[in-house]
């Protein structure tokens, strides 16, 4: 008798998380390099999630690492859609909400990490709450 397959091959989903989490890692050292400290990874709430979330200084950092294999479509920094900034601006604004903080009262940015093939590009203060 043959294995009856469930339909549910998850393969591919475990390979992109394996290699996002690379990515993120990667963009990781690259700020730490760079002078940037880390405070948290993957932060999840119900409106999405910050991949990274670094210090500058007196300043919150809130960074979001994208990952393509070539620029076929854009690129990595194309991919960074003004929904997706709509959803981290919402993202960032709860979780500094929960350190009794605001867009109002803090020092913060919008970086993004986007890497394309073997290529990293960081573009600080990418995009500004009033999108």
């Amino acid at each position: 008798m043959e294995p009856v397959s469930s339909g549910t091959n998850r393969s591919g989903t475990v390979n992109r998380q394996r290699i996002g989490a690379e990515q993120e890692q990667q963009a990781r050292r690259y700020l730490e390099r760079a002078g940037l400290q880390w405070i948290a990874s993957n932060v999840r709430c119900r409106s999405g999630e910050i991949d990274l979330i670094m210090q500058d200084g007196d300043c919150w950092v809130f960074v979001e690492v994208r990952y393509r294999r070539d620029a076929r479509f854009g690129g990595a920094a194309a991919s960074v859609t003004r929904q997706k900034q709509q959803k981290l601006l919402r993202t960032a604004a709860l979780w500094l909400l929960g350190r009794n903080g605001s867009f109002d009262t803090v020092n913060c940015r919008f970086d993004i990490i986007a890497i394309t093939g073997r290529e990293l590009e960081w573009l600080p203060d990418a995009f500004h709450a009033d999108v």
